[in-house]
């Protein structure tokens, strides 16, 4: 590797610039600024392979990365140990895929206190690239809520000037020691050259000079009070003119052409007509068949609720302007909370339902049938098919357009009263869970518990009288995003951290008793040292991961095969015609339980936040449908604090992502529809977990985003001309 001499004026220049801006009362947009300077030799040891070679050459830096590490590349150190990257909210730099296969990388901003093993502390973004292409990989740099605002700000994921909470996607950026891109667990070798490596952006919402002056700071209608945007409501007035457009512009809108009242495909072949949703092969792809008989493809969106913009207000009535008093006619979008998950509030805590509020002034006192009449008919202009997970039973049962239903614990509330907060597919409280087990939606079932198949019956019984037997249910949800495990060992050694008493313990027990009869064969097998069978039952430490590692991995497979059977089982018992759509993997899972799951559900569903799905591949010799049960993209421009899941610029290049990813889906021979999370935004100040995302086809005025519309359009009334491989996706 070549002896280089680095530019360090530039970075000087750059914290000057910095340092002058944080002293400043004015807003200061700072211009791009390049951090690695790859037109010159770089210092010895500024850039520091992992499972690489590298070289520089043509003003960019050339990886080729082996297979053995878990992360292999190169990482690329701050000039004196850190960059100061206080002010800027992005990082991007060019990489291009030099290889034979498809690359997916990934780029790094660490904290001086990042925990790399777990990638805690630091920001990362993602992106996958065709052989010989190339393309900007962008990371959004959050930084931490200051601590003179961490209080007030509770219970938001990100907040005004970008701050984010928590520490698992959020840095110091005035100690930034390190920018690391890489491959994760690659099964391949992979060559890519990373050049143009800059810091830019500026906070859409800068702070106040007197940060109190920030308080209060959402108005009545749930919006920022502080900024700006096209589309702001500031009257009611603004509201009933919104309605009254909207309606001109659906009734002059068509609906889909060739489309069955299902949203089926009635110009295309007829397959046998049931009378419930299937799936079937045809043209060599999966797809639905409806009711009718008709190829369908879902298209459609997660939680279709008058809820979407609730928020909890209990101490942090500070934040709001103008919430009503409780005995005027908005007091009934007060509510309670139902779920505490992320331990933020406690169950109970008080909220108010902004979305809900916004229907009543828009539509007035008969807006819930207002609001549920105007939703079927802008789903099918836009030319969606589907009111996916999590939506609203008192519009879907409407029976105008399909849906799917949720599988939900029974102490989970009703969605027919105003200050309903929604309901979330929590993993069946009634039923007993593994201690040792944690997740984003809580403890792992015991599946071998016999209240686990007992709760999913009476669960999925809840839909006697509603979607069970009904021909426009498209299928069930049981669970969701269940944590099976960082590795196929976790789930047992946490049920070995469990009681004794834990049925999935004395199950798996009993399987180590069968293999080795005697605790000497198991303590030979092992390296262990338990004086006996109840020893190892009364034990609450778990085994060193490599500990018993084949018989640990193995009880992976036979939890999943408890917990896939039962799930079907119940559908089944309750709706035999009823489809069972899987458990909303969140991204892939081991390969054991993807085939498992495969082996029970009709559809296997995965919640995958990604670029497109031209990369999605199943396990080896796995032929299912595959259902995306949640995606989707949002950008800063519109008053919210956080971007989503998977950012972008603006709202035009939100549309333009929306249909690129449809496309990637409809061309997938595999994927039988996409539901996009969700309906509508989330609150400005969070949920009950604190998510406060930018992710809605409509905003929280009921307002809908005009370009996400007609990006959905512009795929979505074309939906089996493109999966019949009959046009071009990007018309």
């Amino acid at each position: 590797m070549p002896i280089i001499k680095y530019p360090f004026a530039v970075t000087l220049l750059c914290c000057l610039h910095l340092a002058e801006a944080a002293q400043s009362a004015e807003p200061f947009v700072r211009p791009p600024v390049t951090l690695v300077d790859l037109a010159r030799t770089l210092p010895a040891g500024m850039a520091v392979p992992t499972d690489a070679e590298i070289r520089q050459s043509d003003a960019a830096l050339h990886v080729r990365t082996g297979h053995v590490a878990e992360r292999p590349g190169v990482t690329l150190q701050g000039p004196g140990g850190r960059w100061n990257l206080t002010g800027f909210t992005e990082l991007t730099t060019i990489v291009k895929n030099l290889g034979k296969h498809t690359l997916t990388v990934h780029c790094a901003v660490d904290s001086d206190d990042a925990e790399r093993a777990t990638r805690r502390n630091c920001c990362i973004g993602s992106v996958t690239i065709p052989p010989g292409e190339e393309t900007m990989v962008r990371v959004d740099l959050r930084s931490r809520v200051p601590e003179v605002l961490r209080e007030k700000l509770h219970g938001m994921r990100a907040a005004p000037s970008g701050f984010l909470s928590g520490q698992r996607s959020t840095i110091d950026p005035a100690n930034v020691v390190g920018i690391s891109v890489y491959v994760y667990r690659p099964t391949v070798e992979h060559a890519f050259a990373v050049s143009n490596i800059r810091a830019g952006g500026s906070p859409p919402f800068p702070l106040p000079e007197n940060v109190d002056d920030l308080f209060p700071m959402i108005d009545r209608f749930g919006q920022y009070r502080h900024k700006d945007w096209p589309g702001k409501i500031r009257s009611e007035d603004d509201l009933v003119e919104n309605r009254k457009q909207e309606a001109a512009e659906l009734a002059a809108a068509p609906d889909p052409q060739g489309w069955n009242r299902y949203g089926g495909w009635l110009d295309g072949p007829k397959l046998e007509a049931t009378g419930r949703f299937r799936v079937a092969k045809w043209g060599g792809k999966w797809w639905f068949v409806d009711p009718e008989g008709c190829l369908y493809w879902s298209h459609g969106l997660v939680r279709v609720t008058w809820s979407c913009g609730y928020t909890p207000i209990t101490g942090r009535e500070h934040l709001f302007a103008d919430l009503p008093p409780r005995d005027s006619p908005f007091g009934p979008f007060y509510g309670r909370s139902t779920w505490a998950i992320s331990g933020l509030y406690q169950r109970g805590t008080e909220t108010y339902n902004f979305s809900g509020a916004n229907l009543l002034r828009k539509y007035g006192p008969n807006w819930p049938v207002d609001f549920a009449d105007v939703t079927h008919r802008r789903l099918r202009s836009w030319g969606l098919n589907t009111m996916a997970n999590c939506s609203q039973p008192a519009i879907y049962l409407q029976r105008k357009t399909p849906y799917t239903a949720t599988v939900y614990s029974l102490d989970s509330p009703p969605e027919d009263t105003p200050g309903a907060t929604g309901y979330v597919a929590t993993i069946h409280d009634d039923s007993r869970v593994i201690e040792g087990t944690s997740g984003d939606w809580g403890k792992f079932p015991d599946v071998f518990d016999p209240s686990f198949k007992a709760t999913l019956v009476r669960e999925v019984a809840q839909h006697r009288g509603a979607a069970a037997g009904d021909p426009w249910c498209l299928g069930y949800f049981p669970g969701n995003e269940l944590n099976w495990g960082a590795d196929e060992t976790t789930l047992a050694r946490a049920v070995l951290a469990s009681p004794a008493d834990q049925p999935a313990k004395r199950a798996l027990i009993g399987e180590l008793k069968t293999k080795y009869g005697g605790i000497a064969q198991l303590n030979a097998a092992w390296k262990s040292n338990y004086g006996s069978w109840n020893a190892l039952a009364e034990a609450t430490t778990p085994p060193d991961p490599e500990q018993g590692r084949e018989d640990l991995a193995a009880f992976l497979g036979n939890v999943a095969e408890e917990y896939f059977r039962q799930c079907r089982e119940a559908v089944k018992e309750i709706d035999p015609a009823g489809l069972y759509l899987g458990c909303r993997f969140a991204g892939w899972s081991h390969g054991v339980v993807f085939r498992i799951a495969a082996k029970y559900s009709d559809v296997v569903s995965v919640n995958r936040y990604s670029e497109t799905l031209t990369d999605l591949r199943l396990p080896d010799g796995v032929d299912k449908p595959v259902l995306i049960g949640e995606w989707h993209f949002g950008a800063l421009d519109r008053g919210k604090f956080h971007a989503s899941l998977r950012p972008v610029a603006d709202q035009q290049a939100r549309g333009e992502a929306y249909q690129r990813y449809v496309a990637s889906a409809l061309e997938h021979p595999l994927v039988v529809g996409t539901h996009w999370h969700q309906f509508g935004d989330q609150a400005t100040t969070g949920r009950d977990d604190g998510e406060n995302f930018q992710n809605g086809f409509v905003d929280v005025c009921d307002t809908p985003y005009s370009e996400t519309i007609a990006a959905c359009r512009r795929i979505g009334h074309r939906l089996y001309e493109v999966r019949a491989g009959r046009g071009p996706a990007n018309r």
